[in-house]
């Protein structure tokens, strides 16, 4: 199988341990690709629902490829989200080519690109509302189980599939996280700290867009998810492009031997570091 060359690709809420990942596409994809720099931003695994009785073959198989391409030369950073807090503790822990990270600075040709997973801007992730949180999210994934049964019926009956969770979620990120005053509070920041591109996951919705205000803009940009979406972000060819996966465009890979590359990024990338907390934004 021929893999397609990426500089970066950007993936969040991939929830593994969880009914609701895709892991097993998620998987598939990671296959069909060959980027310098692979950041996880954040909700990968789900320590909010995990639990030792679910943690599937299909599950073990996306952690067994992340490393693998760790093996064979990419650079992986690992940056925590809210169902992956438990990790914050260990920021700025590096071992060869990973890093556990709050949030990154990269520049890529010439642009400077701020990652953060996003919960640190969402008031209903804050301690005194994370109880509400995890109860809402647990009801998700309920409500994720319930629209696969009735998906597997209207298949039986060969209709259209439906996305009442989608629709929830939407409707949540609308009324709830109200996305719109969300993205721009990003925004504003990043164009405080003279960014040119900021990247977010958290909320399940790919985006790419600009936004202005009279101090300057930045393009904004979200990974979505590999729950529903199973979008991710890629740069390439000198911009970022929101990847939407296509089973009908993987092909199956073949065993092959891989040989590892020791010169991971190009000279057009660097990385700056820093810790995410509410006091340094």
């Amino acid at each position: 199988m021929n893999k397609r060359p990426v500089e970066v690709v950007v993936i969040s809420d991939l929830h593994l341990g969880t009914y609701a990942s895709r892991a097993k596409e998620f998987t598939a994809y990671l296959k069909s690709i060959e980027p310098r720099l692979l950041v996880l931003n954040g909700d990968i695994i789900d320590g909010w629902q995990f639990s030792k009785r679910y943690f599937p073959p299909a599950h073990i198989s996306a952690i067994k490829e992340i490393f693998s391409k760790l093996t064979n030369g990419t650079r992986v950073v690992y940056i925590t989200g809210n169902h992956d807090d438990a990790f914050r503790k260990y920021a700025d822990l590096e071992l060869g080519n990973f890093l556990l990270a709050d949030k990154i600075a990269i520049e890529v040709n010439g642009k400077r690109t701020w990652i953060f997973h996003g919960d640190v801007f969402d008031h209903t992730t804050s301690r005194q509302a994370k109880f509400l949180g995890k109860l809402g999210s647990n009801g998700y994934a309920v409500l994720l189980g319930f629209n696969r049964g009735v998906n597997f019926f209207m298949q039986l009956l060969g209709k259209e599939k439906l996305s009442l969770s989608r629709s929830v979620m939407q409707q949540f990120n609308k009324r709830v996280i109200k996305i719109d005053e969300y993205e721009q509070k990003i925004a504003e920041i990043a164009i405080e700290k003279n960014f040119d591109t900021v990247i977010c996951g958290h909320i399940h919705q790919p985006q790419k867009r600009m936004i202005t205000n009279g101090k300057g803009s930045v393009c904004y940009l979200n990974s979505g998810d590999w729950v529903e979406n199973m979008t991710s972000l890629e740069y390439y060819d000198g911009e970022w492009h929101i990847y939407n996966y296509n089973e009908n465009d993987i092909v199956p890979e073949k065993p092959v031997r891989h040989i590892s590359r020791p010169q991971v990024l190009t000279s057009e990338i660097a990385f700056y570091l820093h810790s995410l907390t509410p006091n340094n934004l």
